[in-house]
């Protein structure tokens, strides 16, 4: 089962605030989009709002498949 694309879309940040949240992102080790990210999870589980957890992204090799004769 492959995992869905992410939506991409352009975002225009006040640059104080873009700059705040590369300071967190470095802080978590994490980049600028993984960070808005997480900040978004966090503020809708604030308000309530129910997301399914985030699937993590299949990493290494595929299994290998048998051959059939």
């Amino acid at each position: 089962m492959a995992v869905p694309a992410k939506k991409a879309f352009a975002l225009r940040l006040d640059p104080a605030l873009h700059a705040a949240i590369e300071r967190t992102a470095a802080a978590d080790l994490r980049s600028v989009n993984a960070q808005v990210e997480c900040l978004l999870r966090e503020a809708l589980a604030r308000r309530g709002v129910k997301l399914a957890d985030p699937r993590p992204p299949r990493r290494g090799r595929p299994p290998k498949q048998e051959r059939e004769a």
